[in-house]
Formats: structure tokens, sequence, C-alpha cells
């Protein structure tokens, strides 16, 4: 049986940034396949890392800094042209994968999606998604839902 895992990312207490475990959270009563499982993140890097290792396939549910916000985008790794780590002293998730596979990690998912819900910029301390986001959360999960027949 195929393993898939996705993982909600963000901190649900800083507004749209924790979009993706809002997400995560929407999904966890409508799967019932029991190869995919759910976590939430509240950090990426290495730590992000860890949590995908033996699986197939991953998908990551996260917020993205754009220009309009409550838009949701398909990405692949390879779609990052820079790279952004919400950890100063720590390393973004794309250069945490680069590091693992430079450094022989042969327990990667072969395939590696990230649905990201577009924002502005992090919020101040408040648990609610903005409108825009929060309407963009239905799209997300059916993006997921999409990846996981695929």
């Amino acid at each position: 049986m195929r393993k898939t895992i996705v993982v909600g990312v963000g901190n649900p207490i800083l507004g749209d940034d924790g979009v993706g475990i809002h997400v995560v959270r929407r999904l966890r009563g409508r799967v019932k396949n029991r190869g995919v499982f759910f976590e939430e993140a509240l950090t990426g890097g290495m730590n992000l890392v860890d949590l995908i290792l033996g699986y197939d396939k991953a998908v990551v549910v996260d917020a993205v800094v754009g220009e309009e916000k409550g838009l949701v985008k398909r990405f692949t790794l390879s779609d990052f042209e820079t790279v952004h780590s919400s950890n100063p002293h720590g390393m973004s998730f794309l250069e945490a994968v680069d590091l693992a596979k430079k450094m022989g990690e042969n327990r990667l998912p072969s395939e590696i999606v990230v649905v990201g819900i577009t924002i502005s910029e992090a919020s101040s301390f408040k648990e609610e998604l903005s409108r825009e986001v929060a309407e963009a959360v239905p799209g997300a999960v059916e993006m997921v839902l999409s990846e996981l027949r695929k």
C-alpha cells in the first residue's frame, strides 16, 4: 500500500500563517484511506523533512507570500526559485531536502508536492484567518484531495 503524508505547516496563532493547519484539520475527517496520514508542523526545515521520511508521497500545505491573498497554487520543489526560512537560524524546507539528498538520505518521498495558499504577510497574534484566506481553504482542501487520488 502506498503511504502518503499530508502536513499542514504554520502557526495557528499568527492568523493567515496558520492556514496549512486549518486545511489539514478539515481534511482529517474526510479521508478514510488507511495509507494517508496527517500531521501538523509549526516549523519547516529539517524538522519537516524528518516528518516526511519513509513516505512514498508528501503533500505539504503552507502559506506562501504573494501579491493577491487567497489564491491556491500547486508547486513542486523545483518551482521555488527563492527559498524562505521562517527561522533565521535554520534552513528552508527546500534547503533541508537538498541537504538530506546530498547526505544520501534514501527515505525521502519520491514525490513532494506543496499546496500553497497566498497571504500578504504573517499576521499579528490572532487565531482567525482573513476573509480572503478563509475563503481559499475549501479550494485547498479540494486540491489536496485531488493529489491524494493521483
